[in-house]
C-alpha cells in the first residue's frame, strides 16, 4: 500500500471535498480517499501500481488545481493575498445579484455581455411590458366604466409617447439598478463580447472588433438567460414578425395584431394591444395557460371574448406568409389576415452558443443547464442561475439564484428553496396561483378537497362591480393543510403572496378562515374561500368571523 498527499486549491465547501473524494475513490486501484476543506488536502491511499498523475488528473478533471504535497504551486491558488476570480456570463437579475454579492465577499468579479446591460427584465421583459399593460388599463377603464354616472369615452391614444415614456422609465431604472453598479463597485468590471469555453477553467470572449480573448478564473455562474423560441412554421422565417422584443418597442398600433400563443406573453400583450385599439386574434395550439388548473384558462378566455378578442384555441397554424401588407395564416380554424403578426410561443434557454461540451457542463433535452439546490452544474467549479437554467423562470427567483449561487462560490453553503413559488399573469382579471392544484396532487398520490368561491361573494369586488373571477384553494385531504391556491382576479397579484405564506407555514384551511382579514379588501376572498370548507358564506353576514 501507498500513500499520498495531495495540495488540493480551488475548493469552498466541504461540498467540494466530498466530489474530490470522490473522484478519486473512482480511480481504479485507490482503496481509501480522505479530502479536507479546511487543510486544502487529501490523504490518499492505493496499490502500488497507481501513478501519482492518475491521481491528479482524477481531481483536476473536477476543476480543481492539485499536485504532490511538496512539488511546485497549485493551480489556481486562492489565497488570502490572492483574491478569488469570479466570472459571470451574462448581465440580468441572477448574474448582478451574483456579482454584487460575490463583490461583498472579496472577490474580483469579471462580467460579460454581448448585447445590453440588465439582461431580459428591465430591457424587453417585466419593466417595459407591466408599463405598457398599465397604460392599456387606463385607457380600458376611460373607455369602459361600470358606474352609473360615469360616461366612458374612446381613449385618444398616442402610441410614440407611450413608447418613449416607456423607454424612458427603462434607461432610467437600467442605469440606476444595473451601470451605476458597474461604475462605482471597483470589485466589477465588464468585459463586452461573446462568451464561449475553452476548457473547465477558461473561457473565450469574442470582442466586438472580431478578437479573442481568453479569460481564466477560479470559479464561473452561467447567468445568460433566455430568449423567444420561434417554431418551425412553413414560412414563417421569411416574414417579419414580431416576438415580444418588437411588440414592446413598437412606436405604433396595429390595425389588426395576430397573436400566435396562449401562454403568459401571449395573453399579456394580446390584451394589452385590444385596449389600445387593435382588433385582435390570438391563435393557441391548446387551451390558454393549459399548465394551469383548466378553471384558469376557460375563465380568462371568457373574459378576452368579452372584451372583443376572437381567441382560437386547439388550433394549429400550418404556414405562414407575408404579401408585403397583410400576414396570411393557414390554419386548423381556416384563414386568417392581418397587418401584424406576434409570436409568442416561448422561450428557449441562450446556452447553444457556449460550447458547454468543453467544459463538461450538462444541459437537458431542452438546452437548459441542470443545478442542484446550490446552483452547482455538473461541473464542481462552474455554476448557473436564472433563466438559462432548469429553475423556474421568474426574475425573483433568478435574483435569489444568483445571490445564493454567489455565496456558494465564495465558500459558504446555501440551498434555493423553490418548494413554494408564487406566479402572477398581468392580464386583466389577474392569474395567479401557488403550490399544487389538484392535478398536480394528484399526480404525487394525494388526496386533496378543493373550493372554489366566485368573486360574486367577496365584498370588495361587489363594491368595485367587477366579479369576474373566483378563489380557488386545494387543500390535503384530513388534514386541511393548505396546499395550493389558484385566483383569477383584479388584483390576484396582490392577494397571492398572503396565500404563499399560509403554504409555507403549513396552516390549514381551518387556520386561514380564523384569521383576521380587513373588511373590503380583495385578500378577504382567501379567508371566504377557506371558510367555505365548512360553512356557506352566503348564510353570513358582511365581515363574519
Amino acid at each position: 500500500m501507498t500513500r499520498h498527499t495531495l495540495q488540493i486549491s480551488g475548493m469552498t465547501c466541504d461540498h467540494c471535498a466530498a466530489s474530490v473524494a470522490k473522484a478519486l475513490l473512482d480511480v481504479p486501484g485507490v482503496e481509501r480517499a480522505e479530502v479536507s476543506y479546511a487543510a486544502a488536502s487529501a490523504q490518499v491511499e492505493t496499490g502500488a501500481e497507481v501513478a501519482p498523475a492518475a491521481l491528479l488528473d482524477a481531481v483536476r478533471a473536477q476543476g480543481y488545481g492539485a499536485e504532490i504535497a511538496g512539488a511546485a504551486c497549485c493551480t489556481a491558488p486562492t489565497t488570502k493575498e490572492t483574491a478569488l476570480k469570479v466570472a459571470i456570463i451574462g448581465t440580468g437579475s441572477a448574474a448582478f445579484a451574483a456579482a454584487i454579492r460575490a463583490a461583498e465577499e472579496g472577490a474580483e468579479v469579471t462580467v460579460i455581455e454581448a448585447s445590453t446591460t440588465g439582461g431580459t427584465c428591465v430591457n424587453v421583459g417585466c419593466v417595459p411590458s407591466k408599463i405598457l399593460i398599465r397604460a392599456a388599463h387606463l385607457a380600458h377603464l376611460q373607455a369602459a366604466s361600470p358606474f352609473a354616472g360615469i360616461r366612458g369615452q374612446t381613449p385618444r391614444i398616442e402610441r410614440r409617447a407611450l413608447a418613449a415614456q416607456q423607454q424612458a422609465r427603462v434607461e432610467e431604472l437600467r442605469h440606476a439598478k444595473y451601470e451605476s453598479i458597474l461604475e462605482t463597485n471597483p470589485r466589477i468590471q465588464l468585459v463586452r463580447g461573446f462568451a464561449r469555453f475553452r476548457d473547465a477553467r477558461t473561457l473565450v470572449v469574442k470582442q466586438q472588433d472580431g478578437s479573442e480573448r481568453p479569460l481564466s478564473a477560479d470559479r464561473i455562474l452561467i447567468a445568460s438567460g433566455r430568449s423567444p423560441l420561434i417554431p418551425d412554421t412553413p414560412g414563417l422565417k421569411d416574414t417579419p414578425y414580431w416576438t415580444s422584443t418588437e411588440a414592446l418597442l413598437a412606436t405604433d398600433t396595429p390595425a389588426h395584431l395576430i397573436v400566435q400563443g396562449g401562454s403568459v406573453v401571449a395573453l399579456e400583450l394580446a390584451q394589452a394591444y385590444l385596449r389600445l385599439g387593435s382588433q385582435v386574434t390570438l391563435v393557441a395550439r391548446g387551451t390558454l395557460l393549459s399548465r394551469e388548473d383548466p378553471a384558469i384558462g376557460a375563465g380568462l378566455k371568457a373574459v378576452l371574448e368579452a372584451e372583443g378578442m376572437r381567441v382560437l384555441t386547439d388550433t394549429a397554424v400550418k404556414s405562414v406568409r407575408f404579401d408585403g401588407a397583410q400576414f396570411l395564416l393557414d390554419t386548423s380554424a381556416g384563414a386568417i389576415s392581418g397587418d401584424r403578426l406576434l409570436v409568442a410561443t416561448g422561450r428557449k434557454p441562450n446556452t447553444a452558443g457556449l460550447e458547454l461540451a468543453c467544459a463538461g457542463v450538462k444541459t437537458d433535452a431542452s438546452g437548459a443547464i441542470v443545478v442542484d439546490d446550490g446552483l452547482r452544474t455538473s461541473v464542481p467549479h462552474i455554476y448557473a442561475a436564472g433563466d438559462c437554467t432548469n429553475a423556474p423562470q421568474f426574475v425573483y427567483v433568478a435574483a435569489a439564484a444568483g445571490t445564493r449561487a454567489a455565496i456558494n462560490m465564495t465558500g459558504g453553503d446555501a440551498a434555493l428553496d423553490i418548494s413554494v413559488v408564487p406566479a402572477v399573469v398581468f392580464t386583466d382579471p389577474q392569474v395567479a396561483t401557488v403550490g399544487m392544484s389538484e392535478t398536480q396532487a394528484a399526480s404525487l398520490g394525494m388526496a386533496t378537497d378543493s373550493r372554489t368561491l366566485t368573486l360574486d361573494n367577496v365584498p370588495r369586488a361587489l363594491a368595485n362591480f367587477d366579479t369576474r373571477g373566483f378563489v380557488k384553494l386545494v387543500a390535503e385531504k384530513g388534514s386541511g393543510r393548505l396546499v395550493g391556491a389558484q385566483i383569477l382576479a383584479a388584483e390576484a397579484g396582490e392577494i397571492i403572496q398572503t396565500a404563499a405564506l399560509a403554504i409555507r407555514n403549513r396552516m390549514t384551511v381551518g387556520d386561514l378562515a380564523g384569521q383576521l382579514f380587513p373588511y373590503l379588501t380583495m385578500v378577504e376572498g382567501l379567508k371566504l374561500c377557506a371558510q367555505t370548507f365548512t360553512k356557506d358564506v352566503k348564510q353570513l353576514s358582511c365581515c363574519a368571523g
